[in-house]
């Protein structure tokens, strides 16, 4: 037998996504995290570079200062870049979540 708490209520049902929506936002949304993760990737790679030449050069194996220095400040500003798309990124998202609906 068996026995609903609440009689009035209907039957629990699974929610489930619609299939038939275009799936271009998602995708859109998708590109997005791939570029975001691609471009962290990017930095980081060109902070262990330069880090690593940095350590060259305190160790006298790099004659050419000016390109351990081009080498540190573009990882310096893609930092930068990275935590400034970071810093919109999380605007926008604490303003959707102030919208009233």
């Amino acid at each position: 037998m068996n026995i609903e708490p609440v009689g009035f209520l209907p039957p629990a049902q699974e929610i489930v996504a619609d299939r038939s929506a275009d799936p271009a936002g998602r995708a859109g949304a998708m590109d997005f995290i791939g570029w975001m993760a691609r471009e962290a990737g990017t930095v980081n790679s060109r902070m262990l570079a330069s880090d690593q030449q940095l350590q060259r050069l305190a160790a006298g194996q790099v004659d050419n200062l000016h390109q351990v220095m081009i080498s540190l400040e573009e990882a310096k500003l893609s930092f930068q870049l990275l935590v400034q798309v970071r810093n919109k990124l999380l605007e926008a998202y604490q303003d959707v979540l102030r919208m009233q609906v």
